[in-house]
């Protein structure tokens, strides 16, 4: 952690421990929010269980085995995912299994390239405003000096004042396609600098709330010490990361259970619920809640029992982003050597990023010395409803051969493609009404991604933040301390600048 102004959270202050008979806590979902949930659970001693639909831990940025044509057995997940050195919480819970940090490694630089042939990079820049903007704007072909008269000061300005939540009051009403026109900043910097933070939220800006665009840029630029450069897996996410951490799990005595869907939640006989998973159930004192959007609709669906008509209300108005599309190819012959592990694209049809898999990761490194070829990944999200999963290959296939034109030639050893439609959607006005950590059952809780936290954390982080949360909750219930969460300045970093954004909101 080198940001010195970084926010500490205060856990729930109690025993350190559960003393007599500890609670039986059913984890829902073993993704990041569900993991984070029982890791902390099980160490202070609760008798955790949990529950995790796929064959695998991790969620969506978990991966399974496969095997390809030339009989190689390799690891495939759903794809790319940058750990931030913001995600303070996520990599507290990485500490757990990997004190040490060698299960991630850094990229030298997050390179944006649009198609009309601008480049940006993040490499060298300062780490705190106002330099790293000035520097920016000095060294980016895509935001030069001149365009500056162009730009609306107003909105632009406000970027340096987002407070959270107050930006949710200011900011959620709009889409952050109008606010992007409301900026006017020039077309190639809007693709690059904020139209690619916002399909990281895997939607198309018209569909995403513009306060939910403020939050990502404070949270990784202008709120924010430690850059925009990032770390990645250096070995497949199972290996390095939740595998270890399900061992974890289990020396702490938790149970933890794979391939299993559960179906209900309803009162029990012996114990506050009644988890149903197939035929049977399992008696508990408090459940957490880390699905995707349809599981945890589904869910609430099947059990009448839980909330009140409100709380049901808002997570049946839950809703997911449009779909993306993941596809792997394993070639048999290297891309260029100076190709970046990581490229976010604008401008290029339906393809949003490239990744080099074997200029990063381990077994993909491996392969790629064996066998003379390349492991590259491609990312199409938010894909028109009107596009077929065939056309989307198709597409992504041929930006690929035009932006790593050596590609065009290659032979395709074997490829894997995963098309979801699982990620939470934030729209506009919707911030509001999203569920948050707590229910109206003080032994209910939600954790995840799509959880509203008022706190500026995005993606991984919130999974991690709200999963941490979610058990802080609980243990407050029972009197046993919790663990302090940390998150970037929950406004903006610099006093004056803020002062000289509400001025001039005020002209």
């Amino acid at each position: 952690m080198r940001d010195r102004r970084a926010v500490r959270v205060p856990a729930p202050r109690g025993r350190a421990q559960f003393s007599g008979e500890a609670p039986v806590v059913v984890v829902v979902g073993g993704g990041i929010a569900g993991l984070s949930a029982a890791t902390l659970l099980a160490e202070r001693g609760a008798r955790v269980v949990l529950c995790e639909r796929e064959k695998y831990l991790g969620g969506r940025v978990g991966g399974w085995s496969t095997r390809l044509a030339d009989g190689s057995e390799v690891t495939m997940t759903r794809g790319f995912h940058a750990f931030f050195r913001q995600y303070y919480n996520l990599r507290a819970l990485l500490r757990r299994v990997d004190p040490a940090g060698r299960a991630l490694v850094g990229l030298p630089d997050y390179p944006l390239l649009h198609a009309s042939g601008h480049r940006d990079g993040f490499a060298g820049l300062p780490t705190s405003v106002p330099w790293n903007a000035l520097a920016f704007l000095r060294d980016s072909p895509t935001f030069r000096w001149r365009d500056l008269p162009g730009v609306d000061a107003r909105a632009a300005l406000s970027l340096l004042d987002v407070s959270v939540p107050r930006v949710y009051e200011e900011l959620d009403g709009l889409d952050a396609a109008s606010y992007l026109q409301r900026l006017r900043f020039p077309r190639p910097a809007h693709a690059l600098a904020f139209e690619v933070f916002s399909r990281s939220f895997f939607a198309h800006p018209s569909r995403m709330s513009a306060a939910e665009l403020a939050v990502m840029f404070h949270i990784y630029f202008l709120g924010s010490s430690e850059g925009l450069l990032f770390d990645v897996a250096a070995d497949p996410f199972p290996h390095g990361l939740w595998e270890p951490l399900g061992r974890h799990l289990t020396s702490l005595g938790a149970a933890v259970c794979t391939g299993v869907d559960v179906r209900s939640v309803r009162p029990g006989e012996q114990k506050r619920f009644a988890v149903t998973i197939g035929g049977g159930s399992i008696e508990a004192d408090a459940v957490v809640l880390a699905t995707d959007v349809s599981g945890l609709r589904a869910i609430i669906g099947a059990s009448p029992a839980l909330g009140d008509a409100r709380w049901r209300g808002q997570v049946a108005e839950l809703r997911t982003a449009p779909r993306f599309l993941v596809s792997r190819y394993w070639l048999d012959r290297p891309v260029d050597p100076d190709r970046p592990g990581f490229l976010g694209t604008s401008g290029h049809d339906l393809l949003d990023n490239i990744s080099v898999l074997n200029h990063y990761e381990h077994e993909a490194r491996a392969w790629a010395a064996r066998t003379g070829g390349a492991v590259v990944e491609l990312h199409g999200y938010a894909l028109p409803s009107d596009v077929s999963e065939a056309e989307a290959r198709a597409r992504l296939w041929e930006q690929l051969t035009e932006v790593y034109p050596e590609t065009k030639p290659a032979g395709v050893v074997d490829e894997r493609h995963e098309l979801r439609e699982d990620c939470p959607l934030f729209p506009a006005g919707g911030y509001r009404d999203r569920p948050g950590v707590r229910t109206p059952d003080d032994f209910l809780v939600l954790a995840g991604d799509l959880v509203r936290v008022d706190l500026p954390v995005a993606l991984m982080e919130r999974a991690a933040t709200t999963g941490f949360a979610a058990a802080n909750h609980l243990l407050g219930q029972w009197g046993v301390a919790g663990t302090d969460l940390w998150t970037v300045p929950r406004q903006g970093r610099v006093p004056l600048l803020r002062g000289v954004a509400r001025r001039w909101r005020t002209l």
